[in-house]
């Protein structure tokens, strides 16, 4: 389990409790918890979950969970990295429209609804219904799946057993198609392109010129002497032309 957990945009710090809230996980043997901050990363995962799952590969683990810091509609880095996306959602968030909005709803492969159990059951029920609804009008992610919506309670445990039928079926849905090596060639396509933004990015504000030209630019756009965009291809003009 890879839990990355929300930093604060002030001091950068995490909480980084998640065993805390995982207590029959945390005393099982077999199961590895590695709570990680999100930093500045934004897509919902951390700066190097890619690496820390080939670690997790490689020590043997054949189940890997990527838990996003769960901000809503922006997981998109969490879908290009896993094999399968799962969106977890509670019932009765308020938002009836919340079931039909695009983006991270497009991206799932399985919505499960949690805490049906109790009270919230029959509330659970209708957001289940609702989902369900808005995945139909949405064009499927694969070829070989269509997006499920199941019900489930991580308090009681009931639904977890379908929901690992569910779980198992994708995959070999996958499998059968061919479609599972091409989602993989797909994820290391997304990780290239990543570490050549994010190394481009770095080499650029590591450049000695344009951390010296910087400051003055900045202050200009500040002031609104500059407009951002002319004074962002200045800059690239610059760094372009010693290269």
């Amino acid at each position: 389990m890879l839990a990355i957990d929300p930093s604060s945009a002030r001091s950068g710090g995490s909480i980084l409790g998640d065993k805390t809230r995982m207590e029959q996980l945390t005393r099982r043997p077999e199961a590895f918890i590695r709570p990680s901050p999100a930093g500045r990363t934004l897509g919902g995962v951390a700066r190097r979950t890619r690496e820390a799952m080939l670690v997790c590969e490689a020590a043997g683990f054949d189940v890997i969970i990527v838990e996003t810091v769960g901000v809503g509609q922006s997981e998109t880095l969490a879908a290009e990295m896993t094999d399968m996306f799962l969106l977890l959602l509670p019932p009765g968030g308020g938002d009836d429209l919340q079931g039909i909005k695009r983006g991270i709803m497009e991206l799932a492969d399985l919505v499960l609804v949690n805490k049906a159990d109790g009270d919230l059951l029959a509330a659970a029920r209708r957001a289940a219904s609702d989902y369900g609804h808005a995945l139909g009008l949405m064009q499927p992610r694969s070829r070989s799946w269509r997006a499920e919506v199941k019900l489930c309670s991580a308090a009681t445990g009931q639904g977890i057993d379908t929901v690992w039928e569910s779980v198992c079926a994708y995959r070999q849905a996958l499998e059968q198609s061919a479609e599972f090596q091409q989602q993989r060639a797909g994820q290391a396509r997304s990780w290239l392109w990543q570490e050549l933004r994010e190394g481009l990015l770095q080499t650029f504000q590591s450049d000695v010129a344009i951390r010296a030209a910087l400051p003055d630019i900045e202050a200009a756009v500040v002031a609104g002497t500059t407009p951002a965009p002319l004074a962002a291809r200045e800059l690239l003009n610059q760094f372009l032309a010693r290269q």
